[in-house]
This record gives structure tokens, sequence and C-alpha cells, in this order.
């Protein structure tokens, strides 16, 4: 007997995301509606930041049809704009992105917003509208356009242009999806005040579908240094990464293509790394190695190994990173949670796996932080907020209370703490596509901690001093209770005169034995009255 034959055939990228829309966070409509507002606010955010233009980012979400639960989700930008001959594959292909080169950008896959896009056609079955200008460009470019799943391709149904009367430049993106706004409220609004937190320098409008009105406007004009593109790291290559770095170069010799593929590898690093591996003749100055071209699978395989094992690389740039910095995280607490007491640290860059990462953390404590059993942890990865699954990351795992002792930090809880964690990468290793929390790699945890304990200490002084202060009051408090009978006693002592000279004299007494300064001397004389008039 023949065995009958398979129907094997192969999907696209947008087929393969169509029938799959779960690991991009499209599970339901609530989760939908949220994560089509954040993927195209990230985008909207990296088009003016990553070009050093103070963003400007309106987000509108406005019922289309409440019968059935579509939501048009609209967000405006004034960032570089896109170049008209790339906006339909930028909107219509799926994993066609200006993001995969090495350099920290809030999306990592380019996949988000055309995921938010082909989940709006299936639900839907409308098109996205794009409007957009490049930076000094003369002309506004509409688009009207669907993604072709089969062929993994847009079909455009409608383009035109006019010349601009003005210097506007960015992208307004239109997208209608189904989605249930009453469960996904929480998030969205969770989503734009986290993000107003880290990107104090951004001017961000919100509407929702009740007509409800947000705005963050800008509090702080310094923005963070914005990323550079770098060549990999030798301790981050694989055999398929080697293989097509050597597919692009021209080099036909190791010494050459080491040279000019990688970061971190000079003339003096890639003679003293292939003389290491026993790549070239030691006693030949002459021996660059072999043509990489030619270079066979298990050759490729043990340079690839030796990449990683040489330690005398220099550690990998932070050029292609954009850490906030302290001031910008400072800002953004004050502006949201205006707390009486925030402290923020910026780590060293370190690295794992060849890929460079710098941890930020900031603790808020006070003002509109409400008091909880446990820390309030809000989390950033490349400046995106992470609002599910925080007791699967690795800064929970960092700050819990059943694992980080706050009582050495004079913390009690419930209390009114707020933790800030911000890990930036070229590479964030997240636990999933849907980019909520962050894998448990040790380097990243170390220094997760060492920061957290860092602007942990700050607190601990904050709170000793605090509570200096108030036993201070309390000791004031109870002293000032006896001082107008003391006087009064003294008075008729001395023959019934002199009363408010003495009273006078008391608290200066008073204020030198607290150790209060000669121009707060009024102050304890306000209280004085105040407990008077309580009496």
């Amino acid at each position: 007997m023949s065995a009958s034959p398979e129907g094997f055939r192969s999907l696209s990228a947008a087929e393969f995301f169509y029938r799959n829309r779960e690991i991009a966070g499209f599970s339901n409509p609530t989760r939908a509606l949220y994560q089509t507002v954040r993927e195209l606010v990230e985008n909207a955010l990296d088009a003016a930041d990553t070009h050093g233009i103070l963003p400007v980012v309106k987000v509108y979400v406005e019922r289309v049809r409440g019968d059935v639960g579509y939501y048009r989700v609209t967000v405006e930008d004034n960032g570089i704009g896109i170049p008209p001959q790339y906006v339909p594959q930028a909107f219509g292909q799926v994993l066609f992105s200006s993001k995969y080169v090495l350099r920290q950008s809030r999306g990592m896959f380019g996949l988000g917003a055309k995921m938010a896009i082909l989940y709006g056609q299936m639900t839907t079955g409308l098109p996205v509208e794009v409007v957009s200008s490049p930076a000094r460009h003369y002309r506004i470019h509409y688009y009207k356009i669907l993604i072709d799943v089969k062929e993994n391709k847009p079909i455009i149904l409608e383009h035109k242009s006019w010349r601009k009367s003005g210097s506007w430049h960015g992208t307004i993106v239109s997208t209608t999806v189904e989605g249930d706004w009453s469960r996904a409220r929480s998030y969205i609004y969770d989503y734009i005040r986290g993000t107003a937190v880290v990107a104090p320098y951004a001017d961000i409008f919100f509407q929702d579908p009740d007509g409800n009105i947000v705005r963050f406007p800008r509090s702080i004009s310094k923005m963070p240094p914005p990323p550079r593109k770098v060549k990999p790291h030798p301790h981050g290559v694989d055999i398929e990464q080697l293989k097509m770095l050597i597919s692009a170069s021209k080099a036909t010799n190791l010494y050459d293509f080491l040279v000019e593929s990688f970061q971190a590898i000079g003339p003096k690093s890639a003679r003293s790394f292939l003389e290491w591996a026993g790549l070239v003749d030691p006693e030949n100055p002459d021996d660059k190695g072999i043509d990489p071209h030619k270079m066979k699978r298990g050759e490729l395989e043990y340079l690839a190994r030796k990449l990683k094992e040489y330690s005398g690389f220099k550690a990998p740039r932070t050029d292609p990173l954009s850490p906030l910095g302290e001031e910008i995280i400072v800002a953004g607490l004050k502006k949201v949670y205006e707390p009486d007491f925030v402290a923020a640290v910026t780590r060293r860059p370190r690295a794992y796996s060849g890929h460079p990462f710098i941890v930020e953390a900031a603790v808020a404590y006070g003002g509109r932080i409400k008091s909880s059993d446990e820390p309030m942890l809000i989390r950033y990865a490349n400046k995106i907020p992470l609002l599910m699954d925080m007791k699967s990351d690795v800064s929970w795992k960092v700050v819990d209370p059943k694992r980080f002792d706050w009582r050495n930090y004079l913390v009690s809880f419930p209390a009114p703490l707020l933790v800030l964690v911000h890990v930036c990468s070229t590479k964030v290793p997240f636990r999933g596509v849907g980019k909520e929390s962050i894998a448990d790699v040790p380097e990243l945890e170390s220094e997760i901690r060492n920061a957290v304990r860092e602007v942990a200490r700050r607190l601990r002084r904050f709170l000793s001093r605090k509570r200096r202060e108030e036993e201070l009051k309390q000791r004031i408090d109870t002293f000032l209770k006896y001082v107008p009978e003391v006087a009064r006693s003294l008075s008729v002592i001395m023959g019934g005169d002199g009363e408010k000279e003495l009273r006078r004299m008391l608290l200066e007494v008073i204020r030198r034995h607290v150790g209060l300064p000669e121009h707060e001397a009024r102050s304890l004389e306000e209280k004085l009255g105040r407990l008077g008039d309580k009496r």
C-alpha cells in the first residue's frame, strides 16, 4: 500500500501571525484594544525621540459600532515621518521594519503595529489609514491599506497626496479593531500614565470613547541621548549570524573580516584572537587566516565558539543604548505621583551574552502613592511600561517583601512606596513575544538588586530624618503644654509681673534644647497659640 501524500505547504509571516495572534498579545478583545494603543504609541514616541525631536503624541479611542464593540484607535505624532515609498510595506507587510539594527528601540520585532492592523482587518474587515509626511518634505501622503495575508504584502486601496501648507511632519495612523473598552480601560489609562512617567519630555494627549480627556504636558525639555547603530559584539554571535556577516562581507581573510564586522575588535585584538584560537601562524605576521567564505560548518562552529570564549575583547559599547537618566526619571515621578521623596539611579553599563544593558531604578514615597502591603512596582523595558505578568518578572523577584527586607530601610508595610525599574538593552530578554515580563538573567538580576539597594539607602536616610523630625515635634508639643502654666506660676512667685516675658524666655530655652534655629522661634509661638486655642 502506498502512503497517502501529505499536504505540505509554507506559511507567510502574515498568515502565521493571523493563525497565532495570541503570541503577539492579541488573545481577546480586552488585551487587543490595549495592545493596539500600546503598539501605536510606542511607534509614535520612537519616531520622535530616537531622532532628537521632543514628542507630541495624540491618542484617540472612539466607538465606531458600540453594538458589536468596534473601536477606532488613532495615534498622531510629530516624528521624523515615513518616506512615501515605504509606507505600504511599513503598515502592510509583517516583519518589515526599520528596527532590525543593533540599537535600542521600544519595539524589537517590527511586528506590533502590523499585528494591530492585521487584528483589525480580521475582526472588522476595515483597512488601516495612514497620513505621513517626512521632515523637510513638501507633500503629505494618505494611504488606505489592507494586508494580503497569503502573500504577506500590502494591498493599496487608496493613495493620494497634497502639497503641505505648513511645516508639519510626522505620522497619523488609524485602525479599527474589535475591543472591550470597559475591561481595557484601566490597562490603557495605566499605560498612558506609565508612559508619561518615563517620558516627561513628551506632550501626551489622550481622549477615550466616553469623551474624557487626559493630558500630560511636557514638564522637562531634556531628552535621553538618542541610541546609535553599532556592529555586533563577538560574544553575542552565533553560527547563523556569523554566516550572515560573512555573506555580507567582502573580506578575503579572517583578520579583515573580524576587524570590519565586529565592535570591540581592532587590528591588535584581531591578531591576538586569531593566534589564541590557532587560526593563524603566530610566527608569520603576514598570515591573516583563511577566506571566511570558504569555511565549512565545522570551522564556523569552532570560530563562533572561540569568539564567545575569548576574554581579551573589550566590553560591548553603550552607544546603542538610550538610558533615561536620573533627572528625567525624577521629573516624571514628580509630575505623575507628587511624592514626598524620590530618588533615582542609573547604573553603569554591563553585558550579558555580548548584549549591553543598563539598569535604572527609583523609589518614591508618599504623595499620591497609595499605601499597600507590598511595593507598587512599575516596570519598563526600553521605555515601554510593562503592565501584565508582574509576578513572573525578574524585578518582582528582587523587590518582593518576602525576599527583600525593606525593614532594613525603615519601610514598614503598609506603606506608600513605589519602586521603578527600567532595563534598556539592544536585546531585552523577554519571556515571550507579548513583551510583558523580563526573564531571570543572572547579570540582570544582580544589577537590579544593586540599583534598588542604592536608592533604598537614600530612602532610609529620608525616613530616618523624617522620624527624627516627628520625634522632635512630639518633644516640642510636650514642652509647650507646660509653658503657660510654668510662666504663670513664675510670674506669681515674682509678684505677678512679666508673664509674657517669662513665656518668651521659656520658648527660647525650648528652642535651644531641641536644636531649632533661631529664625524658627516664631513657629514655636504660633504652635503655642494653637495649643491654647485647643484648650
